[in-house]
């Protein structure tokens, strides 16, 4: 009798699952929408140019023994941290003015939000969390595992219009309980692609001032929605400019490929600097317990890039590339379904933004399209708008 007999099988996850099948399938045109990771016109993974350049300078510090694989701290690489906080707050920031932010380096934006979601349990005794419906099919179980114990939603998505709901999103917070925890999604919406227009992120601040709600952002998107990356990051900064103590996962896996690097950042603000010192000592103990300290090549490419006027420059001519074919594709779409006289309203395809397209389709239509004429989605009618190219347009369409 074996220790583990009792071992049930977990079910698998869709996305992954998905893109097994579809490597499984012979099928000459299947289409692949259900990983979020950027691909080409030609449907082919790209590493930026950007970041070649960034391996080949480390390698050479390498070779000078400039740097070496030694560990890194616990809470990460200082350098890379300031950069990343700095970049998702603005360089004007008047919490890096006032020294009331800091950032911990994480296991890419999954890392950032356990370890956020660790310190608010253990330190602050935090056990409400909210996620939109829908939302990231992490979120629940990342903070879940983490210690939460109160699960709950707030309305996002309105089936009938394929749009924003927002009327029911304000009045879900109304109803929260005060110092429940928040998870808002920076821009980019996953999966829907519908973000709060700026007066709507300004109401949705009301009221989470009035409730006391605490604000954790989730920012995977930076730069890759719109290729700018201050309007990516205009909610984070508001909230900021409000006077809201919060937490934000950064992810560096899209806007810089670093999709296996997991570079991440756990940025922090507070409203008394005195308290940060105390902060970082209780977070340094979670990641210590966790993996000990994080990977360094990720944050060294990240760290580099972010640091040298050219290679940045360089870098935002390359998240202006990605997210241009993107909403090219979003374009095309809409306008080859139209033109096929498609049931339906499409404006939502081009009115959405980001790598992903919440398409209003039922699962049965969803299984028909994977069955019957192998295109690879999500269940639930999400597709990674990477996965549309000039060459299988039409025939999704």
């Amino acid at each position: 009798m074996s220790h583990f007999s009792a071992v049930g099988a977990a079910p698998p996850i869709e996305v992954y699952q998905l893109s097994r099948d579809c490597q499984a399938d012979t099928h000459s045109q299947k289409i692949n929408l259900g990983v979020g990771a950027y691909r080409t016109p030609e449907g082919k993974p790209w590493i930026l140019p950007v970041v070649k350049k960034a391996e080949a300078q480390l390698a050479k510090d390498i070779d000078a023994e400039t740097i070496n694989h030694e560990y890194l701290p616990v809470l990460g690489l200082d350098s890379f941290t300031s950069a990343a906080t700095a970049m998702l707050l603005g360089k004007g920031s008047p919490a890096l003015k006032e020294e009331r932010a800091f950032g911990i380096q994480a296991l890419s934006g999954t890392g950032a939000l356990r370890n956020g979601a660790e310190f608010l349990v253990q330190q602050l005794k935090k056990t409400v969390f909210y996620f939109s419906d829908p939302t990231w099919g992490n979120h629940g179980l990342v903070f879940k595992n983490a210690g939460f114990t109160d699960a709950r939603t707030y309305r996002y998505w309105d089936k009938s219009t394929c749009g924003f709901n927002f009327e029911g999103l304000i009045e879900d917070l109304q109803n929260a309980p005060e110092g429940a925890v928040i998870i808002l999604h920076a821009c980019a919406h996953n999966p829907t692609g519908i973000d709060p227009s700026q007066e709507q992120w300004g109401k949705i601040a009301d009221v989470m001032q009035e409730k006391k709600l605490f604000p954790f952002f989730d920012c995977a998107y930076q730069g890759f929605a719109s290729g700018d990356l201050d309007q990516d990051a205009w909610a984070v900064r508001f909230f900021v400019e409000r006077g809201f103590e919060m937490f934000c996962s950064q992810s560096f896996s899209k806007n810089f490929g670093l999709y296996n690097e997991r570079a991440g950042n756990l940025t922090v603000v507070v409203k008394d600097k005195s308290l940060i010192e105390n902060m970082k000592s209780q977070i340094t103990l979670i990641v210590r317990a966790m993996y000990s300290n994080p990977p360094a090549h990720g944050s060294r490419i990240v760290d580099l890039v972010l640091k040298d006027e050219q290679l940045f420059k360089e870098w935002c001519e390359c998240i202006k590339v990605m997210s241009s074919r993107i909403i090219e594709m979003r374009q095309g779409l809409r306008e080859r379904l139209e033109k096929l006289n498609t049931p339906g309203q499409w404006n939502h395809i081009t009115e959405q933004i980001g790598m992903f397209s919440f398409t209003g389709l039922t699962s049965e239509m969803c299984q028909f399209l994977l069955k019957e004429k192998h295109v690879y989605l999500l269940k639930n009618g999400r597709i990674s708008m990477c996965g549309v190219t000039p060459s299988n347009l039409d025939y999704l369409a």
